[in-house]
């Protein structure tokens, strides 16, 4: 199974749906890195992605995007074959 690394907060609904996605598709461990509580992460994840939301969701070191990306790689088939690598 692939390696799942979540940048996240405790009330996203974005976040929360996309682990439940994640969830449903036999996932079983999220890194979740919090950065509600570390605020250092957000800068790291800004840094990284671009963008100051999140979700924002790697797979194996891929950056997929927030849960809109995840979403949309699900519904086009794409999301499992990444989870299986």
């Amino acid at each position: 199974m692939a390696r799942i690394t979540m940048y996240t907060t405790a009330v996203c609904p974005y976040c929360i749906n996309a682990e439940r996605l994640l969830v449903s598709k036999g996932v079983t461990v999220i890194d979740k890195i919090r950065v509600d509580l570390q605020p250092e992460q957000r800068m790291q994840m800004m840094q990284k992605t671009g963008r100051r939301t999140v979700p924002q969701i790697y797979i194996n070191d891929q950056h997929i995007g927030g849960f809109d990306e995840l979403r949309a790689l699900d519904m086009a088939g794409e999301l499992e074959p990444l989870l299986a690598a």
